[in-house]
């Protein structure tokens, strides 16, 4: 049988195994970045088009994330990235349909100067409401998809 002070030796020695490991870091632990959501690149956003199917845009971006059961013409894609540092990348997308059709998307991408170029006339181009300083900032913004 045990005497009460091997017990209680025990007994410490337990909590602070238990406790312990949430204070110290152990050299060498490998810690890996967590990723989740869909993964949408300035590539794939300069492939949308206005007038596209929900079918074309899905083969372009994927498979949405939420699809929204009250608002069948919206679609979102969002992506996060914790790294083992604690910092947090997240960045968020959501494409709007018309009549079945790709009307606009928002989020955290706009159309690049050359995508835009590709779809718009020279005149488009030049107009600030098209490419003002707002959209070459970046950050949350609203932008039709050119024609």
């Amino acid at each position: 049988m045990m005497s009460p002070i091997s017990r209680l030796f025990v007994l410490a020695i337990l909590a602070m195994s238990l406790v312990g490991c949430s204070y110290f870091q152990f050299p060498g632990v490998h810690k890996i970045p967590i990723q989740q959501g869909n993964i949408i690149t300035q590539e794939m956003i300069d492939q949308l088009r206005p007038g596209m199917t929900r079918s074309q845009v899905r083969y372009v971006l994927g498979t949405p994330l939420i699809a929204d059961t009250f608002n069948q013409d919206r679609w979102d894609y969002l992506f996060s990235l914790k790294m083992p540092s604690g910092k947090e990348l997240r960045e968020r997308v959501s494409v709007y349909f018309t009549n079945e059709k790709l009307s606009h998307f928002s989020g955290d991408y706009a159309p690049s100067k050359g995508a835009l170029a590709a779809g718009t006339s020279s005149q488009e181009l030049e107009d600030e409401t098209l490419l003002g300083d707002d959209l070459l900032e970046g950050g949350p913004i609203a932008v039709p998809v050119p024609d």
